[in-house]
């Protein structure tokens, strides 16, 4: 597939354009989804977004996308409902129908991805208090990582490159963690083991069960979490039945606000990164808690009129008690610049590398492939409700005789 033919492919959902010009019948719908007791304590609103996405691709497919072929169209609905009671009390829950948490050639389903419950604690903002499944509170790109904040197609590189750690099974030896990082003679495809057993930093906003405490105090932002699942945990491994509590993961992250332009955060997180079947594979008198992912970071986010910079960086460590500790750093900077009130470019700078582990003969090598990546990012605003973003991603990893891959990727977005 062509790039000419992704953008026709987009343009073949472009009649819902024409219900976009109407602003008046987005109004009349957000009205009827809108509803409210007689004396407003308790209201409740329901909203959403439909986008078509796609992508052309070289193979293996890049990241969290899951195709056999060159090239993916995935639609999309999210549902997201927003209730109140009273001052205190705050209920949101978000449902997905599409072809996979990540894009990927699986048939139709839907899922709850959130569904959780907030109680102000404090009136003044000081301690609150939320039980459910959510996104992680780690960095500053998962509060705009929904489609129509996000300006590119796709998330930065921490949150979706895949490393050559599994989760289904301990690393044994340093030959087979470097077989599944493709860096040794008869490793597996490069997407092969993708789908099952491969882990990024973070997987995407991290859906995973829990309980956390969050607040604002003067000029300083804290929160806590304690979930279920490890920051690189798996979609599947998210739902509270997936997953007990003998073996939580612990987050947080502290803000500061010196003014209204910076917010700068520094983060930290621990929690093992194997599945719980990994349990029955571990050598004798090691435990799920021997294999720690411990994560810390750091973050800025800068405003100036139509300007806005956002970076992030993370020190993981993958700790295995027979090969020592696998350690990875990984970071990105992402600029967006709002040409016109419905124009707006964005650029992201990303990269990874990898440190050293024991290679078994008194030397060391390092244990994964180092990355960095280009995206750009052109953005339109037809309406308040309807969005076109394209996007061109350039990525250095040499691997199977190449040097660069070429990403092109497009979202229609319609939001009611």
């Amino acid at each position: 597939m062509k790039p000419l033919r992704l953008l026709s492919a987009l343009a073949l959902a472009w009649p819902v354009v024409a219900a976009a010009d109407s602003d008046e019948w987005f109004d009349r719908l957000g009205d009827s989804l809108s509803w409210a007791t007689a004396d407003t304590q308790v209201r409740a609103k329901l909203s959403g977004t439909l986008d078509l996405e796609g992508y052309l691709f070289e193979q293996p497919a890049p990241a969290l996308v899951y195709s056999e072929d060159d090239s993916l169209l995935v639609p999309r609905l999210q549902l997201f409902l927003d209730a109140q009671a009273g001052s205190r009390v705050y209920v949101f829950a978000q449902f997905r129908a599409d072809r996979g948490f990540d894009p990927g050639d699986e048939e139709w389903h839907a899922r709850f991805d959130e569904y959780a419950v907030r109680v102000a604690a404090a009136s003044n903002g000081a301690l609150n208090l939320q039980a459910g499944k959510f996104a992680t509170v780690v960095g500053n790109w998962v509060p705009r990582h929904h489609l129509w904040q996000n300006p590119f197609v796709n998330a930065p590189l921490p949150y979706e490159n895949l490393t050559g750690m599994f989760d289904a099974v301990p690393a044994l030896t340093t030959v087979a963690l470097l077989r599944w990082a493709n860096l040794v003679p008869g490793s597996v495809a490069p997407h092969e083991y993708l789908a099952g057993l491969r882990l990024p930093v973070i997987w995407g906003p991290s859906y995973a069960s829990g309980a956390s405490v969050s607040g604002t105090l003067g000029k300083f932002d804290y929160a806590l979490e304690i979930k279920n699942a490890s920051l690189s945990s798996r979609p599947e491994n998210w739902n509270l039945d997936s997953h007990g509590w003998e073996y939580p993961t612990f987050s947080g992250r502290v803000g500061w606000r010196p003014n209204v332009a910076w917010n700068l955060g520094l983060s930290g997180s621990s929690g093992t990164y194997l599945a719980p079947l990994a349990e029955a594979m571990l050598p004798p008198a090691y435990s799920l808690n021997d294999y720690q992912q411990v994560t810390w970071g750091a973050d800025l986010s800068y405003a100036w009129h139509h300007l806005q910079v956002w970076a992030e960086l993370f020190a993981v460590r993958f700790e295995n008690p027979r090969l020592g500790p696998a350690d990875t750093f990984a970071w990105y900077v992402e600029a967006r610049y709002k040409f016109t009130p419905q124009l707006i470019g964005a650029l992201r700078l990303n990269q990874q590398t990898y440190g050293d582990i024991p290679d078994g003969a008194g030397g060391s090598t390092t244990w994964g492939r180092d990355t960095w990546r280009l995206d750009v990012a052109p953005s339109y605003r037809f309406t308040a409700h309807l969005m076109l973003k394209l996007q061109y991603s350039l990525q250095h990893r040499p691997i199977d005789g190449r040097e660069y891959t070429h990403v092109f990727s497009g979202q229609l977005l319609l939001r009611f």
